[in-house]
């Protein structure tokens, strides 16, 4: 992967994106449920991996 195709690839941003906002809102969670907070961290992590999938696909197409 060259710089130029590094570049234009922004299906790394989806997986940032989604732990971030899974952080987010997990820090809402926290005053209630440890256990909400690594959930909502989680989920956030995995929409983001298949964001990145789904990118990644048409991308390829």
């Amino acid at each position: 992967m060259d710089k130029t195709n590094k570049k234009e690839d922004k299906s790394t941003w989806a997986i940032g994106g989604g732990l971030i906002t899974g952080l987010g809102v997990g820090f809402f969670f926290l005053k209630y449920s440890t256990f909400a907070f690594i959930g909502s961290t989680l989920i956030g992590l995995g929409l983001g991996l298949m964001i990145a999938a789904i990118i990644s696909k048409i991308k390829q197409n």
